[in-house]
Formats: structure tokens, C-alpha cells, sequence
């Protein structure tokens, strides 16, 4: 019998990243412990420019690391078209600039998936009330931005207090988390 565990194993380093259209934040793990975090913006008039920004820029970032494979957050649903569109060429070029630097494409995560693994799923239907108990006749919208800025700070915290770490940005920790999840279930990345 076949273990796959033991097929599927963990690369020793592994960058984790959540990319939006305007930047890339990432967190690399080496032997399955934080060794570097941050955040690459992207600038352009445009879509396209901001395209052939990052891939320069992260031609450059990887250069930099001995990284053996990259976990990228798996995008779900987006509400506009043209941002779905706007970060799939985004992406193409962080993922394009990854391999011409030989680095593997592990996969990917569904949100969803990570946030759970560090005990950050969907608001209990108490939380949501309270909230709007606490803040009466305000708009469905701002109940919704409410309820994932709660969901960001739960990231944040849980990040900071497991790898003691002072991190602010919710992207750089999405990434943490991201990557915190891929080295504790790798053989569960989708490839």
C-alpha cells in the first residue's frame, strides 16, 4: 500500500500569497516556520500596466528567495467581471514570474477552507445580531463591511498571536494564514 503522504510531502519552502489587482501580499515558510512577510504594491494608469508592473516586480521578488512552491488563495466570487478579469491577468503574471524563476505552482486554497483551519468561519447568527443591536437602522451594506472587518481583525489576531508577530495589514495576514494552513495540510492543496 501506497501512503500519499509520503508522495504529497511539503516542499521546504513555501510561499503563500494573497494577490489582489494591486498588490501581492505573501509569507515564505521554510521547515514549516515564518521566515519572511510583506506586501508588493502594484502601480499603472490601468489594468495592463499594472499587469507588466508586477510581473517585473515579482521577476525581481522571486529572484530574491529559494522558494521550492507557491500556495495562492483559489479566487471564489468576485461581484464585478472586470475585476475577476483585472486579477486573472494579475495573477498570470505573479504565477508566470514564479515559474521563470523555477519555482513550482503548488495551488491553491478556497478562503473559506484556511479561515476555517484557524477557527475564522462565518459570523453565528448571534454575533450578527448583536452587531445590529448594537448598531441600529444602518444599511444591510454596512452591516456586511462590519461583519468581514471582524472577520479581518480575528485574522490578524490569530496570525499575530501564533507566530508572535506584530502584523496589521489584513492582506500580509490572509497570507499568513494561507500559508499557515498549506504547510499543515499540503497534501489538501488543490493541484
Amino acid at each position: 500500500m501506497v501512503k500519499l503522504s509520503l508522495i504529497n510531502t511539503a516542499p521546504k519552502t513555501v510561499c503563500s500569497i494573497d494577490a489582489s489587482t494591486n498588490s501581492l501580499a505573501f509569507a515564505i515558510f521554510e521547515n514549516k516556520s515564518l521566515i519572511r512577510f510583506g506586501k508588493i504594491s502594484f502601480v499603472g494608469r490601468n489594468a495592463y500596466e499594472k499587469v507588466g508592473d508586477a510581473a517585473k516586480k515579482c521577476l525581481a521578488f522571486f529572484k530574491q528567495f529559494n522558494i521550492d512552491s507557491i500556495v495562492i488563495e483559489h479566487t471564489v466570487f468576485i461581484n464585478s467581471p472586470k475585476t475577476a478579469a483585472d486579477l486573472a491577468l494579475v495573477q498570470g503574471a505573479m504565477l508566470g514570474a514564479a515559474q521563470i524563476n523555477g519555482i513550482k505552482i503548488g495551488g491553491s486554497v478556497n478562503p473559506i477552507t484556511w479561515q476555517s483551519f484557524i477557527g475564522n468561519t462565518k459570523l453565528p447568527a448571534v454575533e450578527k445580531q448583536q452587531l445590529r443591536k448594537d448598531n441600529p437602522n444602518k444599511s444591510e451594506s454596512w452591516y456586511k463591511g462590519q461583519e468581514r472587518e471582524i472577520r479581518k481583525q480575528k485574522t490578524i489576531r490569530y496570525v499575530s498571536t501564533y507566530y508572535n508577530k506584530s502584523i496589521s495589514d489584513n492582506d500580509v495576514a490572509d497570507a499568513i494564514g494561507i500559508g499557515h494552513w498549506a504547510i499543515h495540510n499540503w497534501e489538501k492543496v488543490d493541484k
